[in-house]
């Protein structure tokens, strides 16, 4: 008898301990989801600002003369001039309305029509206002705001009067964010219950899964508002969680149920059966959870808060997922029994059924054994194909462009930019010295207001702000393009390179640096630039490790990197050539903007990583189970494919589908992580595990599993215990 090995130690002690293991995984859901509501969740600011652009963001701080928050309205009429006595009964009401309104403090129109400020198209058709807004309160009030344009506009249909700023474009992205969050909550659980219920045949047996990943989600989403105390949030983190969280964690469940049902139709008795399956599947629950820990470990090195909130995040939702499948699970198992089968779905097949003989995979898998090399190179050209578009993949943090075009503030922001170049997405250069009011120092802000305007990369209005004690300045300067694309990219670089040297920087003892949009993108780029290797370097690093430990082979966990960076790069090409070519953009109700969301990349490498070791570990692991036993590895791979293609099938559904309800969602960045991480399971799922890495095993046969002599000393683990005879299915061969 051999001994067990961890995952069989602890799903052993959870069946004779199911009250401690169910309760105590209860009060820690409970307490969890109880106190994180009550601390709530402290979101990230300006501090996940990398480069020039945080230190910018931070003397802004400094200076703290920001001014109240502004919005700007934009008057326009196709017929009507701005001197027009029509027009101008127009403005001269919105502008009457708006002084009347709570919340506001000042409005500003350009001379000639109130207060100086705001500003009048080339072609006398538009009129841009600034209203300006009483700080502590403008978050409150700019519902008041919007209602008294909307009452405005319905006064006066003939003209257009778009609204744009930073209060009214969070109102309306935090309640899109809000009520795409409450869809996905809500259809992720009737689905996965469906997907559940055609895997299993049986109420019961498909609920398990699910309601214990559900749990794991609300105690991972509790605890991360509790560490956002310390590592600030995104506002994309809870998203994340729900969406990994769901995916992995029915997943891990699936996996430990589906083989606990299978031992039991072979024969097995029930705890015998929960014994096999804690130290075979449980194992391998195991070693995937921790594999996908250490990938998204990975995302704490890129030296960045958004990725390190997300990365804890997701981190606590797998880990929460793992540990409830390896001791809850069991638990359940050990309690229930065959009453798990209780519920039965009409014309379902039952549960132990073998699934795994399934008809399209034996169909796929007979020709890949019978000529691996050519399935091996035709799966490997698939792949480098799809990952072609890759090469011209370009990122950019998410603006109003990327946003829905549906939206309010959407629009205001094209007109307006369309109307006045760079006006919605200036370049903020701030400045720091000891004295800015100086002669010298009005001379060179005067320069680079004149070069500015002189390149024909930047355009009027260039406003000019200053703090009392004239020793902080910042200069908006708008730039060219939509904020994002190269025409951006490049006045940025000009007024980097070229205008500030030339002007401002030569001010005696001052500190410049540039912020904005483009600023922010082009930095936050840099940054990933520079840190993406390291993370590779990690993830690669440890994961190999752990494989290679586990599996006593080098060639196993080589094979497993290589498998995994193609179908991460497949995936990345899939993703440009949909988000950024914009190849059916219509069909996922979003208009290209030619950019990959920043953080997308490194974010979706991590998961994906992870996530495909899921499949290899499972597979894999099987494949150990039977060449441990002394079947040949040919043999072994064939059967534990067979004997596991439900299962993955199954776990795959479930994926696509989770992530398929983000992609539908409206924020750009949701879609793009729910439709990058589909397309991944759906390669992995099919190319990956049915093509590529049963040919790959076949070309290499024993040599799967070569360890040098001088790794002779890597502990050995075993993928189960042995006091049990080996389930007769499992010694008849798979197919005739």
């Amino acid at each position: 008898m051999k001994k067990a090995n961890l995952a069989g130690r602890v799903g052993s002690w959870s069946a004779r301990n199911w009250k401690k293991a169910l309760f105590g995984w209860l009060a820690f859901a409970l307490v969890a989801v109880v106190v994180g509501s009550a601390v709530g969740t402290r979101m990230a600011g300006n501090e996940s600002s990398p480069g020039e652009a945080g230190r910018a963001e931070k003397m802004l701080d400094t200076a703290d003369f920001q001014g109240p928050p502004v919005e700007n309205l934009l008057i326009q009429s196709s017929r009507l001039k701005v001197t027009d006595p029509a027009f101008r009964a127009v403005a001269g009401d919105l502008v009457q309305r708006l002084e009347a309104t709570d919340g506001v403090s000042r409005v500003r129109t350009p001379i000639g029509l109130g207060q100086a400020g705001g500003a009048v198209a080339e072609n006398g058709h538009s009129l841009l206002v600034d209203v300006e807004l009483v700080e502590k309160t403008a978050e409150k009030r700019i519902a008041g705001v919007e209602s008294t344009v909307a009452q405005v506009r319905t006064a006066h249909p003939g003209v257009k009067i778009f609204e744009f700023g930073e209060n009214s474009a969070n109102r309306e992205g935090d309640k899109a964010v809000a009520a795409d969050f409450r869809r996905a909550e809500i259809l992720s659980l009737p689905i996965t219950l469906l997907i559940m219920l055609a895997a299993f045949g049986a109420l019961v047996a498909a609920s398990l899964p699910v309601v214990l990943a559900f749990s794991a989600v609300l105690a991972a989403i509790g605890l991360s508002a509790m560490i956002s105390h310390v590592l600030p949030a995104s506002d994309i983190t809870a998203p994340m969680v729900l969406l990994i969280g769901m995916a992995v964690g029915v997943d891990y469940s699936l996996f430990y149920l589906r083989r606990e049902r299978e031992e039991r139709a072979a024969g097995l008795e029930a705890h015998a059966a929960l014994r096999r399956t804690a130290a075979t599947s449980g194992q391998a629950v195991l070693i995937s959870g921790l594999t996908v820990l250490i990938a998204m470990a990975g995302l704490l090195l890129a030296n960045d808060s958004t990725f390190s909130s997300m990365g804890v995040a997701t981190m606590v939702v797998v880990a929460g997922a793992m540990i409830g499948s390896l001791t809850v699970l069991p638990a359940l198992l050990s309690r229930l029994g065959d009453k798990v089968e209780r519920g039965r779905i009409p014309f379902l097949r039952r549960n132990g059924e073998r699934s795994g003989d399934s008809r399209l995979w034996s169909a796929i898998l007979h020709p890949v054994l019978r000529h691996p090399l050519i399935s091996t190179l035709g799966s490997v050209a698939v792949l480098l194909c799809l990952a072609i578009p890759a090469l011209s993949m370009r990122t950019a943090i998410p603006s109003m462009v990327d946003m829905p075009a549906s939206f309010q503030t959407v629009k205001a922001y094209k007109a307006i930019n369309a109307t006045f170049p760079g006006a919605q997405a200036p370049a903020d250069v701030v400045i720091q010295a000891s004295d800015l009011r100086s002669a010298q120092a009005q001379a060179a802000i005067a320069s680079l207001r004149r070069q500015a305007v002189a390149s024909g990369k930047m355009f009027e209005p260039i406003d000019v702000r200053m703090n009392a004690e004239g020793t902080f300045a910042a200069i908006e300067v708008p730039l060219a393009g939509d904020g994002t694309n190269e025409a951006s990219m490049a006045a940025l670089s000009t007024l980097r390179k070229d205008l500030i040297p030339a002007t401002v920087a030569k001010i005696p003892g001052a500190t410049v640096a540039v912020t904005g949009e483009t600023a922010g993108t082009s930095d936050f780029n840099a940054m990933i630039k520079a840190r993406m290797p390291i993370v590779f370097a990690f993830v690669l690093g440890l994961a190999f490790l752990l494989l290679l430990v586990t599996f006593r082979s080098i060639v196993v966990p080589i094979k497993a990197i290589i498998l995994n960076l193609l179908s991460v790069g497949a995936s990345y090409g899939v993703l440009v050539a949909v988000f950024q070519w914009g190849w059916g953009d219509s069909l996922l109700g979003f208009q290209s903007s030619g950019n990959i969301v920043s953080w997308l990349p490194l974010f979706l490498f991590v998961i994906l990583f992870g996530l495909s070791m899921d499949y290899h570990v499972f597979i894999i692991s099987r494949i150990k189970e039977l060449v441990d036993r002394g079947v040949e590895t040919e043999t072994a791979v064939e059967r534990s494919i067979l004997s596991t293609a439900g299962t993955v099938t199954a776990a795959a559904v479930v994926m696509v589908a989770v992530f398929g309800i983000f992609a539908g969602l409206r924020l750009i960045e949701m879609k793009e992580a729910g439709f990058g991480l589909a397309i991944a399971v759906l390669i992995d799922a099919t190319i990956i595990r049915g093509v590529l890495l049963p040919s790959a095993m076949k070309l290499l046969g024993r040599w799967n599993w070569y360890l040098p002599s001088w790794l002779e000393w890597l502990p050995t683990t075993r993928f189960g215990r042995h006091e049990q005879p080996v389930a007769k299915r499992e010694l008849a061969p798979a197919l005739d």
